[in-house]
């Protein structure tokens, strides 16, 4: 699992951005994505990544 901290994350909307620690390349994060409860910004992060519709998501996402 790759590890990050959310950089944005609009619950109204239900969506937000994960900045990944080792790249520093931001993932697309959906409220679907998210395993148990939400996140907010700031908050680290652990996650995986798969194709979406318009690029690489962050799915499985978990606070630490």
């Amino acid at each position: 699992m790759k590890t990050g901290t959310v950089k944005f994350y609009n619950e109204d909307k239900g969506y937000g951005f994960i900045t990944e620690d080792e790249t520093n390349e931001d993932f697309f994060v959906h409220v679907t994505g998210l395993n148990g409860g939400q996140v907010q910004q700031s908050d680290r992060v652990e996650f995986d990544t798969e194709q979406g519709r318009k690029g690489i998501n962050a799915v499985n996402v978990k606070r630490l």
